[in-house]
Formats: structure tokens, sequence, C-alpha cells
């Protein structure tokens, strides 16, 4: 091991290619890590096709990082779970980090296990806090029994592995300068051979008025929607306003709506600038993931619902009543 200790966080680039903003947030959370491990250095592994470094460069520079690992090829165009984790596991095994953080993405989730179960090591996934204990390990807290309690769990072997999911950690109020370091490589990949291939990006209607990790306006609805219809309604609100829908797992229970949307505690967390929660009692397990929501408007039928008190706004009516006026006040 080394003797300077290091965190490694994974940049994953998006489809639209930019930085995810979970690295970010990941970023904000190893400076305070870092802070805590001592002599600690934070660094990032990115793949990237040749010539698109600069893209990103600034990111990196403001964000505390004091070294990037950089792949340059051009079959990084689209992400391939084979080829990434190779060439990570391979970095890992030479750098050695203290703690390697993955942002829990579709890509992340599916990259992270790949990583630790070859190396033989520990992994706590969809982490919504992350800590260093008095023995200078990582204490990874998550739901568990679903969602009733937290568990904070170590790993005993290196790296001591965490997926953290995408706005549980706010990203950095102010820039944190380093002079970064970019280890620019570039790996011979003629011999290698994926055994699968992605060919296209297919958007179902349901991703298309899914993208909660980037959302500003967020429709959410709950048990009180009551029906399928109800949910209809939510989705025509949230299109007027270009925003996403959501659910409380009491909505997908009741199968009103896919476990993919839901948010709280066993779900998503999320952020937006606007949230609206339609037919929400205001469960601490649906709040602990959209409570820091810029503004929150509630509408439901019991004036005593506990939503009102975390509220900015409250509406007391029945959402086929309100939601349709809204929509009419908003295209208008």
């Amino acid at each position: 091991m080394s003797e300077t200790k290091e965190i490694l966080l994974y940049a994953e680039i998006t489809r639209s290619k930019y930085i995810h903003t979970v690295f970010f947030e990941l970023a904000q959370k190893a400076v305070e890590l870092a802070g805590k491990l001592g002599d600690c250095k934070i660094s990032a592994l990115l793949f990237t096709e040749p010539n698109h470094l600069e893209n990103y460069k600034d990111g990196f520079l403001k964000s505390g990082i004091d070294k990037v690992y950089v792949f340059e090829s051009e079959k990084f165009n689209t992400y391939n779970t084979e080829l990434y984790s190779k060439l990570a596991i391979e970095l890992i095994e030479e750098i050695k980090p203290e703690i390697m953080l993955i942002g829990a993405t579709n890509e992340g989730r599916d990259l992270a296990p790949r990583i630790s179960s070859a190396l033989h090591t520990g992994l706590t996934a969809d982490c919504t806090g992350l800590d260093i204990n008095e023995k200078g390990q990582l204490a990874a807290t998550r739901p568990t029994f679903g969602g009733k309690l937290m568990a904070t769990i170590l790993c005993k072997t290196l790296p001591q592995m965490a997926t953290v999911r995408p706005k549980v950690f706010k990203p950095l109020k102010n820039d944190i300068l380093r002079e970064t370091e970019f280890d620019i490589r570039k790996p011979d990949l003629s011999e290698f051979r994926a055994k699968t291939e992605i060919l296209d990006f297919v958007k179902t209607l349901e991703n298309e008025i899914n993208e909660l990790d980037s959302a500003e306006v967020i429709v959410a609805g709950g048990r009180g929607v009551g029906s399928p219809e109800g949910f209809e309604l939510l989705i025509e609100l949230a299109k007027a306003l270009n925003g996403t829908i959501g659910a409380t797992r009491g909505a997908v229970d009741m199968g009103l709506a896919p476990k993919t949307i839901q948010i709280g505690q066993t779900g998503k967390t999320v952020r937006p600038k606007l949230y609206i929660a339609c037919g929400i009692s205001g469960a601490i397990q649906h709040l602990v993931g959209m409570q820091d929501s810029g503004k929150i408007i509630a509408i439901n039928t019991d004036e005593n619902a506990p939503i009102f008190e975390t509220a900015d706004f409250g509406i007391v009516g029945d959402i086929f009543k309100v939601v349709p006026e809204l929509i009419k006040q908003i295209e208008k």
C-alpha cells in the first residue's frame, strides 16, 4: 500500500457527453472524507474518446481532484461493462486506493459489482451516507429491511467500495482549485473483443418523462392519486411544466407507477427546484427523498396531512379538480 492514502472516484460520462452530476456530489464528500483520513489524495477515473479531455478538464480543476487517470480510446464512445471493468481493475491493482466511490446510476450499478467481485472486496450499494470511523474505515450507511432501518456497513478489505445515490450529497458550493495532474493513458485494445455490444438506445415513454436525477420540476403522486387515470393527469401536469413524474412507495405498491420512479428512502433522492406532491401523506420514508427540494407544493384532500408541515405552499382539494385547473392556467 502506498504511504499516501487515495480515494478514487468514477467520473461517468453521460450519453450527452457531460460528466454526470453525481461525480461532483461524490467529490464534495471525498474532500470531507480525505480531511478525516489525513494524508490522502483524491483521484478520478475517466474513460473518454480521444481529444475530448479538454471538454471535462475545468470540472476536475475546480472539484478538489488531485489526479485524473484518463483512458482514451475510440472504443469509449459508449459504455461497455467488460472493457471498463477490466481497465478499472488493472488501475486499482496498480494504485491500490483505500476507497472507491461510484454513483449509483444505471451505469454505476452495473460497473461497481463487477469490479468488487473481481477484486474480492466488499461493496455497499445505494448509500445515503458516508463517514470515516475512529479506526479510519469507511462507514457506509444505506436503508435496509425495506427501508425500516438504516444500516452502517464496514468493509474489511481494500479498496472499500460504495455506490452512492445521486442527489444524496450536495455538490460543492465553492470551487476547490487544485493543480490537477492528468495521467493520460492510451491502452492497446486491438485484441479486446467484447461479448456484448450496444447497438442503440431507445427511449420509452417512461424515461422520456422520468429524468429524476437532473429534473428541475417533479410532479409526484402517492396513494391518494388512487388510479392510473390520476397518474395520467400528473403526467400532463409534468409535461406542461417541462418536468418529470415521480411516485411514493405506496403508489408503486398499488401498481399505479413503476418502481423506477419511486422517490424516498427505498427509491431515489431528488433535489428539484419545484416539487409538487399530489395525494402524498408525507411519511418520513418519502420525505427523506425530497425534503431538500427548492419549493414544495402539496395537494391533498386531508388538511391534516403531515406533508403540509413540510410544504412551502398547500392546496386542500381533489387532484381531479385542482390539477386540470393548474394545467389550464399554465397553458395560458
